[in-house]
């Protein structure tokens, strides 16, 4: 398996003196008024500046122009006001169309947070506890094992009984000790191909029933809650979430999270009306060049474009810039957008909370879906402790700021990228932009 297969009107009104706005920025701390919509606004409503956001856009063009990407597309917003909005570049560098702010993106590991959700919404139904084990509920994870000898030359592998069930809680905060295929460890890369375990990119066969359940079978890679290592443990929470739901993962989503919050552009396949949306992929040739990517292993780049019966929940969905905004929105509001309750902000406190204890996750922690910025993370950028975030394997990625009330987002569609420094570069520009810091 390649790497391949597995990133309107002006709304407010502008205040006069430094003290009003402080009133204003202290009235907002805790997300947009429940009633709103995302709307456009001048930087200057929520302290912001427009002139200091505007710096942004020669560092982006200054990376399209050297090749390194062929188009960028940001979303900033504060307190719900929608203050940068921008596509840069182009979606189709041979045909020489630009790149629009609804183009539609393959945000691959972004639906983990989605898929994540999801199951939130039926913890606070009362469905199950963190800390069940899966086997409660999917019996094929009963007694799992863990791989104790490897033999590379034919496959084969002998296993040690795990010392724990695997919790529900494991799955969410990627603990579990399932890997991932093509990108997980060399041991699972080769058991899940050889047992044809999907990464669910660009795996539109099958069901998550079927897959899930030979994943079940198969041995884990460390044991349960002794580390964080990343793998298809959202992919068996959206198999968890069928089973108590008696929905589809796909149907599940639209009616319970999609449709509610106004995610009108978010698919696990894309409808034919929306096709021409989609952006392009580019990989790198051998200067680093931004290059259009072939089609490898028989998966072509265009796969949200064909129907299929398989719902990753760890790296299925398509969506645009304003949807996942949409949807941090609602995180930041504590649970609710534009009068939907989604979760209860306690909900939210705990999904947003480290989960993982001394584990760590890089630099930083892990909560029930999301990664949580450290101390440490926070004195390296400007982005402030507790924040959280994710991003996705073709160059998606996103924050929220609950401290400054920020929601961020940089999409892309470039795998492998060497100039991922852009990223950071981008949170800066944000927090550079801010004047007035929020009032606790």
């Amino acid at each position: 398996m390649k790497t391949f297969v597995l990133t309107g009107l002006l709304a407010g009104f502008f205040l006069s003196s430094s003290a009003q706005n402080t009133t204003t920025l202290a009235a907002s701390a805790n997300g947009a008024p429940r009633s709103s919509l995302l709307q456009d606004a001048p930087a200057e409503t929520v302290g912001m500046s427009t002139d200091r956001l505007q710096r942004m856009d020669a560092v982006i063009n200054d990376y399209i122009a050297k090749g390194r990407q062929a188009g960028v597309a940001v979303l900033v917003a504060r307190n719900g006001k929608i203050v940068y909005h921008k596509a840069y570049g182009q979606d189709d560098i041979q045909a020489k169309t630009p790149l629009k702010r609804d183009a539609l993106f393959r945000i691959a590991s972004q639906t983990k947070a989605l898929t994540s959700i999801g199951l939130m919404i039926l913890f606070e139904e009362g469905k199950f506890l963190l800390d069940d084990p899966i086997s409660k509920y999917i019996p094929a994870f009963k007694n799992p094992k863990v791989l104790d000898k490897y033999n590379e030359k034919d496959t084969t592998y002998t296993t040690v009984p795990a010392k724990r069930e695997i919790t529900i809680r494991h799955l969410l905060t990627h603990t579990s000790g399932i890997s991932y295929p093509g990108i997980g460890t060399k041991e699972a890369v080769a058991i899940y191909a050889k047992n044809k375990i999907p990464s669910g990119i660009g795996t539109p066969d099958g069901t998550l029933a079927d897959a899930m359940n030979r994943l079940a079978t198969l041995p884990l890679i460390y044991q349960p809650g002794d580390r964080w290592s990343y793998g298809l443990s959202v992919d068996v929470v959206g198999y968890l979430i069928e089973v108590l739901s008696g929905q589809s993962l796909d149907q599940f989503l639209r009616t319970r999270l999609f449709d509610p919050l106004g995610m009108n552009d978010t698919y696990f396949y894309l409808p034919v009306p929306k096709q021409n949306r989609l952006t392009k992929v580019y990989t790198e040739d051998s200067t680093k060049s931004v290059l259009q990517m072939p089609s490898q292993n028989g998966i072509s780049a265009d796969y949200p474009n064909k129907m299929g019966t398989y719902y990753s929940g760890g790296a299925g969905l398509t969506s645009t810039l304003y949807d996942y905004a949409i949807f941090l929105q609602m995180m930041l509001n504590g649970g609710e957008y534009n009068g939907k309750r989604i979760l209860s902000p306690t909900t939210v406190r705990l999904i947003t909370t480290n989960q993982i204890g001394t584990l760590n996750q890089g630099a930083n922690k892990f909560g029930l879906g999301f990664s949580i910025t450290s101390e440490s993370s926070a004195a390296r950028l400007p982005v402030s402790q507790g924040s959280y975030d994710w991003g996705g394997f073709f160059g998606t990625t996103y924050w929220v700021d609950p401290k400054e009330g920020i929601v961020g987002l940089l999409y892309t569609q470039k795998v492998p990228n060497s100039f991922g420094d852009l990223n950071d570069k981008f949170k800066i520009l944000v927090y550079q932009a801010i004047t007035q810091m929020q009032v606790k």
